[in-house]
């Protein structure tokens, strides 16, 4: 197998289109939507999905412990449910969602974090797939279980003290991936019961912003403006956060494409930080 581009983070349909069933492909649906938006990631896996694919729950392959969503499982609990999955880390990984962009950012990261070194995202996604023609399919695949061992790497993730120093000491950018209006302040949060506003010291890129208008990430100069514009210097750390680690992860996948692959997200993210009560928030720009 010819192997997609490995200086960038996102694989073409094209690409997958002829690769599509060999042995070292594997790929992910990774829809996932929020309670609001009245659809169901698994419901809509169901009624299509690219031949093959394997759904991966954010929610379900998570910290079940946690009072904050999808959070990151144990390094030992990842491994089981993804070798439940059939999962290989000597596959070539392909993650897709619903959207064209979203949830399979997310899963691009935690796949990093866990160790997988070769996973990128269908760019454009199943919009994309199916706008083309390409086959779907309704049926579940029965993969394999696999043995994998347990892999972190602690440098793709900070937690919330880690963003109470970099915050502090501004030794690190973290830059917020929600809307202009959530990170102002000036509209409500999603879930009941957070403040809104921002950190203090933070920058804020929508994450619409880095995606084009058919789903598919930025060519690397859109980019590149749109993180300058946006007042971050690439030259210097990062860390993305949005509203619970999903969309950050789109920064994330943005900001590899620009050769940052050292970009760790704030798993916790603003329902973490805005629902405490030691934690500064600020307001406006």
């Amino acid at each position: 197998m010819s192997g997609p581009p490995k200086n960038d983070p996102m694989v073409s349909t094209v690409w997958l289109g002829e690769h599509l069933g060999e042995p070292d492909v594997q790929v992910i649906d990774a829809s996932w939507f929020m309670a609001g938006e009245n659809r169901s990631g698994r419901g809509e896996y169901d009624q299509a999905h690219i031949p093959g694919a394997l759904f991966f729950d954010i929610d379900a392959v998570a910290d079940r412990t946690s009072d904050l969503p999808h959070m990151l499982p144990t390094p030992q609990d990842f491994a089981r449910e993804a070798g439940a999955l059939g999962l290989s880390r000597d596959a070539q990984v392909v993650v897709y969602d619903s959207l064209g962009i979203r949830s399979a950012a997310r899963v691009w990261w935690t796949l990093r974090v866990m160790g997988f070194p070769r996973v990128q995202v269908l760019d454009g996604g199943f919009p994309k797939w199916r706008a083309e023609g390409r086959p779907i399919e309704t049926d579940r695949p029965t993969p394999e279980p696999t043995t994998l061992p347990s892999v972190y790497d602690p440098e793709l993730v900070r937690d919330i003290e880690a963003v109470r120093q970099l915050l502090s000491e501004r030794d690190a950018q973290l830059i917020d991936a929600r809307s202009g209006e959530r990170f102002r302040g000036e509209a409500p949060e999603p879930r009941a019961g957070l403040r809104s506003g921002h950190m203090p010291g933070a920058l804020n890129l929508p994450f619409g912003e880095v995606v084009g208008p058919q789903g598919t990430l930025k060519p690397a100069a859109e980019l590149r403006r749109a993180f300058e514009t946006a007042g971050a210097d690439l030259s210097r750390p990062i860390v993305t956060s949005c509203g619970s680690g999903v969309t950050a992860a789109v920064l994330a996948l943005a900001l590899a494409r620009l050769g940052r692959e050292d970009v760790a997200v704030y798993d916790g993210s603003w329902t973490e930080w805005a629902g405490r009560t030691d934690t500064a928030v600020v307001a406006g720009r």
